[in-house]
Order: C-alpha cells, then sequence, then structure tokens
C-alpha cells in the first residue's frame, strides 16, 4: 500500500475508544465532554476484519490507543483474540497506566513486548494538576509491575516548558535506573479547543540540549532504531535510553509509514489533515469482505498529505478540528 509520494504503509494506529478515567488539560476540555455514541463505536469483531485486511496488505505493526483503551469493556480479551488470530502482527498499546497492575503479567503471556505508558510527571501534586485526577500512584505501581514482568516500558511525555524543564533531571534518573525508554514529544495544536499555548512549546533540540548537561547522550543509530519517528539517545551511564518525537520542529513526514483509525471507524492517513474516510459501513456490511475493503484503503491511502505542510498554513492555530482523544492518541 504506496501512497502517491511512494511512502508505505506498515503501521496502524486503531482507537478502541474516545473515553478516558483521566481529564488531562491540553487533551480536552473539563467542560462539555461529548462522546462519540456507542452505536457508532466499531465492534471488536469489526476491528478484527480491518487488522485481517491490513495484515494482508504488509501492515506489521498495530497499536491500539485510545481514549484509554482498558476502560473499554473487555478490551484486554480482545486484545489476547487478536494476538492468537495474527501472530506474526507486533501488537503494541498505548495507555495512561492506571490499569497496568491488572493485567501486566497477562500482556507479557500473550507475547507482548512493549507498553507505552503517557506520563507527563513524576512529582503526584502537578499529576493531579494535569490530569485532573489523584492518579499518579497506580500509574507507578502499574510501570513496575510491567517492568518485574519483563515487558519493556516506554514513558511518553509532552514536552510543556512550563512543566518538564524542572522535571527532564528525574526522567533521566529513572532511566538511568531501569531498562525504559523516556521519549518526549513536542507539544502540538491538534483539536479546535486545544489547549496549545506557543509559550509551553518546548523544542525538540532545546531539551536534548538540556539532557546533555545532565548526563552524556550516545545518539542511537538510524539502523538499530525501529521505524519511528523517536530521535533515540543511549543514556552512557545507564540502562535506559532518551527520546525525543519533533513533529513541529523536524518533521517526519517523508517517512511516515503509518494510518490512522478512529473509534467511529474513520481512517485518517495524516494526524494533522482533517481529511477522513469512513470505514465503519464498509466493515459493517455483511455483504461486502475483505477484497472490497482493501481497495477502499488503497485509494484513501493513495492521496495522502504531507503534514508538514498544513502545519505551516495553520502554525498559529489547531491544525485540525478533532482532539487526540477522538482521533486515538
Amino acid at each position: 500500500m504506496t501512497d502517491d509520494y511512494g511512502r508505505s504503509v506498515s503501521y496502524l494506529r486503531l482507537s478502541v475508544t474516545d473515553r478516558c478515567n483521566l481529564r488531562c488539560f491540553y487533551c480536552r476540555n473539563k467542560e462539555g465532554l461529548q462522546f462519540i455514541p456507542h452505536h457508532k463505536i466499531l465492534r471488536y469483531e469489526e476491528m478484527l476484519r480491518l487488522i485481517a485486511a491490513v495484515d494482508s496488505m504488509g501492515v506489521s505493526k498495530v497499536r491500539l490507543t485510545g481514549g484509554e483503551p482498558f476502560v473499554r469493556r473487555d478490551f484486554i480479551e480482545f486484545l489476547e483474540q487478536a494476538a492468537e488470530r495474527f501472530p506474526q502482527t507486533d501488537f503494541r498499546v498505548t495507555t495512561n497506566g492506571t490499569y497496568l497492575t491488572t493485567h501486566a503479567e497477562r500482556l507479557q503471556r500473550m507475547g507482548m513486548r512493549y507498553v507505552n505508558v503517557s506520563l507527563d510527571t513524576l512529582d503526584p501534586q502537578r499529576y493531579a494538576e494535569i490530569t485532573g485526577r489523584d492518579m499518579f500512584s497506580r500509574v507507578w505501581d502499574g510501570i513496575h509491575a510491567c517492568l518485574e514482568a519483563g515487558l519493556r516500558v516506554k514513558l511518553n511525555a509532552v514536552a510543556l516548558r512550563s512543566f518538564t524543564a524542572d522535571e527532564l533531571e528525574g526522567f533521566i534518573a529513572f532511566a538511568l535506573e531501569h531498562p525504559v525508554d523516556v521519549r518526549f514529544i513536542e507539544f502540538m495544536p491538534i483539536g479546535a479547543s486545544t489547549s496549545w499555548e506557543e509559550q509551553q512549546y518546548w523544542s525538540a533540540e532545546e531539551l536534548v540540549a538540556a539532557a546533555k548537561n545532565i548526563t552524556p547522550l550516545e545518539p542511537v543509530k538510524a539502523q538499530d532504531r525501529n521505524k519511528g519517528p523517536a530521535r533515540m539517545y543511549n543514556l552512557v551511564r545507564g540502562r535506559g535510553r532518551l527520546g525525543v518525537i519533533s513533529p513541529l520542529s523536524d518533521h517526519f513526514c517523508a517517512q511516515c509509514n503509518r494510518l490512522r483509525v478512529t473509534p467511529d471507524g474513520r481512517l485518517r492517513t495524516c494526524l494533522f489533515s482533517d481529511k477522513e474516510y469512513r470505514l465503519r459501513p464498509h466493515l459493517r456490511h455483511p455483504k461486502l469482505g475483505i477484497e472490497h475493503l482493501r481497495r477502499v484503503l488503497v485509494a484513501a491511502n493513495a492521496h495522502k498529505p504531507l503534514g508538514y505542510e498544513l502545519l505551516q498554513a495553520k502554525k498559529d492555530n489547531a491544525v485540525c478540528q478533532r482532539g487526540m482523544s477522538a482521533i486515538g492518541g
């Protein structure tokens, strides 16, 4: 599956729900939350049909996201079923970590190797300020449960100048002691109601420079990295790694290998574009098979845009209307 720019797709990000048990200020507003009606959410069997289609088209990695995926009923059973049905697929989960103490060992038993945990701070009080919930201890216990189960943990933090600058040393200290990846993502203007503020933006280059003042870093060679957007650095004196993802300051659109599907079955070929393709009618129709779905996916992906051009055109405003909780973070 190749687009007009010659980019091949090997990675699907599938959001199973837009609901979450946290209320992070940069993700959605505290007031007036509007969730997708239940009948519009893709059923698990429809998601399995979608995975079957992309699996036959060269997609080797599927990431399940939300919202918070574990708040959806029977999510862990769905994940086990998917892993059993598609044993060659690299399944991964992005979670806020509040349910990991319950599920870490089960994730390891089904063959999962990596878990991504969204965590912007190591300070419990600040965590409550960011998320609107006093759940830091649950997340911390969940991270350690994953490490004890033998899972590789990747911590994802949004780089916020007012928060991250004085917490960088703590994150690095954790990565020095544990075999974790700590990855900082540049703050992006996603969603019409986003709380994005330019003064909060902290570039990847600034962050790496600050990290080098704390501990020696060694760039990870490109061939030793997964095909992802993160630029990774080994911590010379420790067990973990530091990474930066820079969609604003140093975009990776030319190498983009992914598609996104929202909880209500809308295909987004580019995170920064509001162009969506409705997959739910094709997945839900009893007489339309996998081959039909393959044709729909190929046609949609062919005209995948270069997202950085959209960013440049709207650099002072939200680059797209949907928020990350509805797109899939």
